[in-house]
């Protein structure tokens, strides 16, 4: 089952993105669990946060893999949404 997790992040924050992105790419390439993912840019180009497609068995799942994210336990971001995705194009 497929989850979109959509996160902002908090105001200011990009040395907090830049501090722990190497740590964020090595948990997504050892999990094995990301389908796609990139961050979400603003309108100057900067990272303010993340849109990553799960690919787990359940929320629960889903949940935990967010929860230890190196970017959430760096409290990177100000909002957080994990919702189920259906793929239909791509």
């Amino acid at each position: 089952m497929r989850f979109a997790l959509m996160t902002k992040d908090k105001p200011g924050a990009l040395q907090t993105r830049l501090d722990n992105r190497e740590a964020h790419l090595a948990y997504i390439a050892e999990t094995g669990v990301v389908e796609i993912a990139g961050p979400v840019l603003d309108d100057e180009g900067q990272m303010c946060g993340s849109l990553i497609i799960l690919d787990v068995d359940d929320l629960v799942t889903a949940q935990n893999w967010a929860d230890n994210d190196p970017y959430a336990k760096a409290g990177l971001f100000s909002e957080v949404t994990l919702r189920a995705w259906k793929k239909v194009i791509g």
